[in-house]
This record gives C-alpha cells, structure tokens and sequence, in this order.
C-alpha cells in the first residue's frame, strides 16, 4: 500500500529517489486516538477498582495490574512514532551516470569488517565477507578493506593472507560472469552455472578453504604454506609473549592498489588487517573501541570519505549496492546534514517458519521505514554507509590537534606501505592514544553501551546528523543467524543491559532524545532504550492471573460486565494492528506468529535477566560482561532447526522462569477446565483468566514437548524440569497465602 511520491530531481536530471508516504498512516493515526482513549478508559477502571479494594490480597492484585498496564501504555506509545509517518523509498541508480559522468568522480569507500574470536567467528566466514564488497562492481580502486582482529588471531591473519591470493582470481571472475552473488560461499551452493571456467575457480576456493580450516583444527599456521618472506615475517610477531589481552599492534598491508593487480590485469582494492594494541593495565571498549581504531587507521592510509561498517558475518548480496547509496550521498540537491544510510539486516539459512524470530522484522524492517518518515532510520551496526564527517561534526579540531591526518578532508598522498604512513598507523592504534581525548564521547564511535550501534546513531542524529532508510529489490547484505535458543537469548540480554544503560544515562531518549530531536524521534529511540522493560507486564500476566485462578481469585471482568469489551478491545487492537504490519512487511501468519510467541519468551528470560543484571551492575555487583554469539553450526542443531525443533540443549538459568511459566499455565489451565467442567466454577466469571492461560500454554507447546516428549541433545534439561517443579510449588504456596489475606 503506497500513498503519495515526492520526488527528488537533480539540477533538472531525472530523479535519482523518490520517497512515498504509506497509504495506511491516516488510518494508523485514528486508530491511535481510538486506542489512547481505551488506555486511559482502563486507567479510570484501574482507579474505580483500587479505591474498592477490601482487602490486602485485592490491593495487591490492583497495583501489580496497574504497574503492568502502565507499562504496556508506555511502551505502546512508543511504537506510535514508527506508524506515524512511514515511507517507502526507491533509488534509480541507471540515472548516476547523469551526475558522475567518469569513474574518477566516484568517491573513494573505506569498509570496516570486526571479528573477535577465531573460533566463535570463523576465519572462513570473514574471508567470505570480505572478498563479497571487495567485489562489488565499482572501481576496484577506489575500495579499502579494514579488517578489525580484536583476538589478535595469527590463525586470522593467515586466512586473509590466503583470500588475497585468491581475490586475484575471484574479482575478474565475478566481473566476467556478472555474477550477483559475490560471495564465494554462497555462489557455490546457489544453483551457478557449470563450466570448466568455474570449476577452476571453484577448485581454486576449496584449496583456499581446506588451508584455513586445517590451520583452524590444528591451533596454529602451518609454515609450509606460507610462500612468501613478507608473510613469515608478519607472522613471526605471535611469539610466546602475544595475548589475547596483551599484544602490539599489528596491521598488515596484504593487498595495495597500485601496486598489486588481478589476473586480468586491474588493480586489487587495498587489503589492510589491523589488530589494535591492547593491554591488561588499559582498559578497553569493545566493537566501539575497534571500530574507532579503524576510523583512525584508515585516515592515516586512505581517509575515503564514505565509510562502511559490517559484521564479520554479513555479507554482501548485491554488488550495486554502492551505487544505490550515491543516490542519495552523491545527489547535489540532498541535505548536506545526510549522515548514513542505512540497509535493512536480512538473514540467509533461516528456516521455514523462522521459529526464533531471527529475522525481527520490526526492529530491522518496519520501525526503520517508520523512523525514515521523521528523521531517518536508526544505526544497527551493519549494512550502514557513513559519511566520514559525521564522526566528527563541529568537533573535528578536538580529534587530534597534532595529528592533521586524522582530519576528514585530509588528502592521502602517500602509498600505504610507506613506512611514515605505517608508524602513524600504529600509533593512532595504540591502547593509549585515546586517553584523555574527546574519542568515544564527541568524536567517533560512541563508547557508554553495549550496543555501540544504537547508542552512536542516536547520539549522531541528537546531534543534528539525518539518515536514510534503503530497501532495495535484491538485499544488500545477507548474515548468520543464531540456530539455538540459548544463543538467541544471551544475544538479546546484551542488548538488553546495553539498551538500559542508555535509557537510564544522562543521555536517555526521554529527557535529552526529546530536547535535541523532537518527541516523536525521541519515542523511537525510547521504545528500544526501554525495550527490557517488556519483562514486567509479560512477568506479572504469565504468572498473577494462572495464581488467581488456582487458588479460586476473580481478577478480571466477567463476560457480562461491560469492562470485558474494553479488555478484549485492547487485546485484540493491539495484536491485530502488529498482525496487519508484518503481513503488509512480506511476512507470513506463520512467522508472525513466532515472531509474538519470541516476545513472550525474551519477556521472561532475556529482557527479564538484561534488567536484574544492570540492576546489580548500578548496585556495584559485577556482571558477565561482553559475550560474543557463537557462528559455528553442529550439524545436528543444523537438522533439528531445519526442521523447526526448538533448540535448548544446555541448562541456562534464563530457562528456568520460562519452564515456571509453561507449568503454571498448563495446571491452572487443566485446573479451570476440571472446575468447569464439574460445574464448580462459571465460564464467565473467569473467561479472561481462562484465556490468559490457554494463549500461555498455546505459546508454549515447544517447551512442554521439550520436557517430556524428546530424548534428543536439544530437549530441557532434567536439572532444569525439577527446578522450575520446586519453584512452583513454593510460589504456589507463597501466593495461596499472601493472595487470600
């Protein structure tokens, strides 16, 4: 559903965008004023039922309710701001050629690419994601690729020494073929045509594969294979004295344009590995920290002006992509304030039904094209296009005063290699070079969050810097997907205790998001600072109501009152109004419907452990701090996510409340159906509480059958069923006794 088209001409060329306002935004915005007066309705019947209140039970009940609804309507106003303005935008790339006539006017692209850990982020994949964008169809000499080693790996090192050798004979191919898929592991498992030409070149990827994963299996490299004095000699830097946490910097030209050419003939695109210097006595940022040392390396040896951040896994899937970001960065009539563009995450190897809701449509699809209509669509840590100036804005003269390389207009006239551009090199990288300096807090990549992406994006924009949202027919960009459930969950608890160390800093959306960008921004970003919150309404309605109605406490509204409709009004508005927007996104009834049974279960694990654990964090405790989500694949995860089996496998503690929560509703459901089914109790009366608990245990089908129904490595653990039996109970009797006081 499209409404009406602005479009954007270039000095009288045809448009290079347009941009449309979605047909549906009228009726999203009645529909909010509708549902805002049910909201405060439900207000006035909280207080009318508060001020009654007889008991101390029923007292209880009325502010554990109020507590959850508050909530809920806060957290229901913040997803308002994505409805009220959204947009669809369309990029006509064929109309560049009208503004860049030659390739000496397309400007020059630096891509950033961060791995950590060699055996959690496998050497093979980066490779893979590198050598897609170094691919793209775009002068080869005009893109540097940065790759960002925080492990401080000589395994990883290694497997870029090899796809630099293969990359002379990959890039030629992709242009000759004018193959889509440049990513050499995905081309080879799509269905590509078969020719003598490919086979080779195929040949020449599993011999380059089979290095890399062997060096992988046996810890270190293989001095056999390396051919070259210059590669022994990078590699001669990981002696006995080189950790993890403590080691040199290391940055490593692998290929130069200008110097290093394909087999056809052209220039290679620069290669540069950069391992930053770290040691136990510095404390260090995590991603941000490697991202802002690769902002400062690449000043000093190529300094383009366009800036590209990708996770190791995130590979490009369209080689004009690039072309479509100069529609707009390259538009003269665009606003000069134009930071970023954005690209929607997409995933490949999800499975039919995308059972953990890997995919978030809302988060990377629907709320983006919804902030586009404001301001622009939010930073989430790949697939993004910066212009370099917007890392440091108005204080660019705080970066460096002695280092005028740092500088975003700086020209880079020296060859990389040169021994002057690598000693600055190193020492921008160093663990001390930030010390006492605006980097992290005014300049670069924001440090103060977990999740560096939202906290730099929103902080760019609080800063007056815009953003585009772009969706093109064939994605940009392709990545891994977490394929078991406690992945999925650890990975949402560091977003969790990220996003609440913004919402609760000096910085929070709600106070200074609404000075510097306007309510209805400062909304967007306050929905995901506030995102863990979801845990206190989901929390109370999966255990309070199946409680009440074990131990024979009417709660809600009986079907004849008049107050049932406003209950069944807000419900069914609510999931109605999110069905409507992930069907109309391209999704299925079936994905939508993971997609909600996933907020229920993050509601009791990730979003509920996130906040108790930044909780004890402003308390002083220690935490857990970074993890990293692991992208190895066991084959049999593999099968049983293929087949849509929910994975759980180890005995997290976040599985715990979500056991708790599946028991509680399934015997209180059973028990609502017995006592009504021998007339001891009425439909009516407890309908909603009856509802509440058939929805839960509805939801809950791939936990009960992972309990008792599996023998399978990926089933509940036992240690896991009793736990949650015992605490159960003790809740069970904890409540029978406080709730009929």
């Amino acid at each position: 559903m499209k409404g009406s088209t602005e479009t954007t001409t270039s000095h009288g060329h045809p448009p290079l965008h347009t941009v449309k306002v979605l047909r549906r935004t009228p009726l999203n915005r009645v529909f909010a004023a509708v549902y805002l007066a049910a909201i405060l309705a439900l207000f006035y019947h909280h207080a009318l039922t508060l001020v009654s209140s007889t008991s101390i039970s029923s007292f209880l009940i009325c502010i554990s309710f109020l507590i959850a609804d508050i909530v809920l309507a806060f957290m229901w106003s913040t997803t308002q701001s994505f409805r009220m303005r959204p947009v669809r935008r369309r990029e006509f790339p064929e109309n560049l050629k009208l503004v860049l006539d030659n390739p000496g006017e397309f400007p020059r692209l630096d891509v950033f690419i961060c791995t950590a850990d060699p055996y959690k982020e496998p050497p093979l994949g980066v490779v893979n994601t590198a050598l897609s964008v170094m691919a793209y169809e775009y002068p080869t000499e005009k893109i540097s690729v940065y790759v960002s080693d925080d492990g401080g790996s000589q395994l990883t090192l290694f497997a870029f020494m090899e796809a630099a050798k293969f990359a002379a004979h990959w890039l030629p191919f992709c242009r000759k073929k004018k193959i889509e898929e440049r990513c050499p592991e995905a081309y080879f498992r799509s269905n590509y045509a078969c020719c003598s030409e490919t086979q080779n070149i195929k040949m020449k990827y599993e011999v380059m594969k089979q290095r890399i994963e062997t060096t992988m299996e046996q810890g270190k490299v293989g001095y056999e294979w390396v051919t070259s004095e210059e590669e022994r000699e990078a590699l001669s830097k990981w002696t006995d004295k080189f950790t993890r946490q403590d080691h040199p910097t290391v940055i490593q030209v692998l290929l130069e344009s200008g110097q290093d050419q394909d087999r056809s003939g052209r220039m290679m695109p620069n290669l540069i590995y950069v391992s930053r210097q770290k040691s136990r006595a510095s404390p260090h940022q995590f991603k941000a920290g490697a991202l802002n040392t690769l902002l400062r390396v690449s000043a000093i040896m190529t300094n383009a002006p366009i800036v590209l951040t990708l996770d190791c896994d995130m590979y490009s899937n369209n080689p004009v992509t690039l072309q479509h970001v100069l529609c707009y960065l390259s538009d003269p009539d665009m606003d000069s304030k134009l930071g970023y563009i954005q690209f929607p995450q997409r995933f490949h190897g999800l499975n039919k039904n995308d059972i953990y809701a890997s995919e978030f449509k809302p988060l990377f699809v629907t709320n983006p094209a919804g902030m586009d209509g404001l301001a622009g669509s939010n930073y989430v840590g790949t697939g993004c296009f910066f212009r370099r100036r917007v890392f440091f804005g108005a204080h660019s003269s705080m970066v460096s005063p002695e280092i005028p390389e740092l500088s975003p207009g700086h020209v880079v006239d020296k060859p990389i290699r040169s021994q002057e551009v690598l000693a600055l090199a190193h020492h921008v990288a160093g663990c001390n070079y930030e010390n006492e300096s605006n980097w992290g807090s005014k300049v670069g990549f924001r440090y103060g969050s977990l999740v560096e992406d939202y906290y730099t994006g929103y902080r760019l924009q609080c800063e007056g810097w815009r953003s585009r949202f772009c969706q093109p027919d064939r994605e940009a960009f392709l990545g891994d997907i977490p394929i078991s459930l406690n992945d999925v969950l650890s990975q949402n608890k560091r977003w969790s205790i990220g996003l609440l160390e913004v919402a609760f800093s000096k910085y929070s959306p709600v106070t200074f998001g609404t000075m510097a960008t306007g309510p209805l921004l400062a909304l967007s970003y306050a929905h995901y600072a506030f995102w863990p919150i979801w845990s206190v309404p989901i929390t109370i309605y999966g255990f309070l109501p199946q409680l009440a109605l074990l131990i024979n406490l009417p709660i809600f509204p009986k079907v004849s009152d008049p107050w049932f409709i406003l209950y069944a009004f807000l419900f069914l508005g609510a999931y109605t109004q999110d069905f409507i927007d992930f069907v109309l996104a391209g999704g299925t009834v079936q994905r939508w419907w993971n997609e909600q049974r996933m907020w229920l279960i993050r509601g009791v694990t990730s979003y509920l452990f996130g906040l108790v654990e930044f909780s004890f964090k402003c308390l002083g405790f220690s935490t857990l701090g970074f993890n990293l989500t692991s992208k190895v694949v066991d084959d049999e995860q593999g099968k049983r996510y293929e087949q849509g089996t929910f994975e759980f496998g180890v005995a997290s503690p976040m599985f715990v409340p979500l056991t708790m929560v599946a028991m509680v509703n399934l015997f209180s459901f059973l028990r609502g159906i017995i006592e009504i089914s021998r007339g001891r109790r009425s439909i009516e009366e407890w309908f909603i509480e009856m509802f509440i608990a058939g929805f839960v245990v509805v939801n809950c089908w791939p936990i009960y059958e992972a309990m008792v129904m599996r023998k399978d490595k990926g089933r509940i653990h036992t240690k896991t069923t009793i736990i949650s039996a015992v605490l159960v109970y003790a809740l069970y009797t904890a409540a029978s006794f406080t709730l009929k006081i």
